[in-house]
């Protein structure tokens, strides 16, 4: 088990490389020029070369990424162009936001989904799977935003029961997890659980299905073996598929929840991306999707790691 966990942790420094190049050159490729958002429209060309000197954007490509990198190394992520403050403080508070908000909704889906797919995949071709089959078709159709606007409609204008935007009774600050801040989180997590329902229940319907018909099943139901006992070796075969697709599940909703919070005015990662690529805050949309990047890779491994741990089948392979 160490070897195998020493053998992904060394595939995965190339690939973290890889992600930090990518997200360099990715913000430096766009068109126009990012110090636009605070010079003056006057300014003079004396301002801006001192403006470009003072956040690196006047030397080469390479000595920048070098220079980018060793900070990054260090834990400075640079200062917002756009407010001043240190990228790092800005990113990490909307990266625990957005964790939380991720979290749940991974967990909503997980739940709903793991057990839609359960039902489906022992009543195959039955009203149960139909149902299942509807509501996962129409988890991963219904547009994010969409779905957001409706829920916010019904429970929060016509019914008054949530709240319909923020990120807590005293902002982004209060995270006191009562329920004077969860219920800021009902609604973006369950309009976020929809698509990881839909796509887990589509995966552990297909391996319950699949796991039914292998002759290990036949044989313990031969045996004598009782129907919970069965029940039993099947989900322990289909939980390590699974949890790794709900591990991934996890990283997608968090670096593509920009809509979402939008909608939900949530304070987290999507919503800095999008304030940060209006007002072309560069050091803040650097450092904010290297963080999620990184994020998504190191999440990767991790669910490696559990696979393996859960199934001893994947160390042998």
């Amino acid at each position: 088990m160490l070897l195998y966990i020493l053998k992904r942790i060394l595939y995965v420094l190339p690939v973290a490389i890889g992600v930090s190049i990518v997200c360099f050159l990715l913000v430096h490729i766009t068109p126009g020029d990012p110090l636009t958002a605070v010079l003056p429209v006057d300014a003079t060309l004396e301002l801006q070369q001192q403006m470009r000197a003072l956040y690196g954007f006047d030397k080469p490509l390479p000595v920048q990424y070098g220079l980018w990198i060793w900070r990054v190394v260090q834990g400075d992520l640079g200062a917002s162009i756009a407010t001043g403050r240190p990228v790092t403080s800005e990113v990490f508070n909307a990266v625990k936001n957005s964790l939380a908000l991720a979290a749940a909704a991974t967990l909503i889906g997980f739940v709903a989904g793991a057990g839609l797919g359960i039902l489906a995949g022992y009543f195959r071709g039955g009203w149960v799977d139909r149902i299942a089959s509807f509501v996962s078709v129409l988890g991963v159709s219904v547009p994010h935003y969409w779905l957001g606007m409706v829920l916010v409609i019904i429970f929060s204008v016509q019914l008054g029961w949530l709240p319909a935007t923020g990120g807590g009774p005293q902002g982004s600050a209060s995270r006191s997890w009562d329920w004077d801040y969860l219920r800021f989180l009902v609604l973006p997590a369950v309009t976020m659980s929809v698509i990881p329902m839909g796509i887990i229940a589509r995966t552990v319907k297909a391996l319950v299905g699949e796991i039914l018909n292998q002759e290990f099943v036949h044989a313990l139901a031969a045996k004598g073996l009782t129907e919970r006992g069965v029940f039993r070796h099947v989900i322990k075969n289909a939980a390590p598929t699974a949890f790794a697709v709900m591990g991934l599940q996890l990283g997608y909703l968090l670096g593509g929840s920009i809509l979402i919070e939008t909608v939900f005015s949530w304070p987290g990662t999507g919503f800095l991306l999008n304030a940060a690529i209006f007002q072309r805050d560069l050091p803040l949309l650097q450092g904010s999707i290297l963080v999620l990047a990184l994020f998504f890779v190191f999440l990767n491994l991790t669910v490696d790691i559990l696979q393996a741990a859960i199934d001893p089948r994947v160390q042998r392979a």
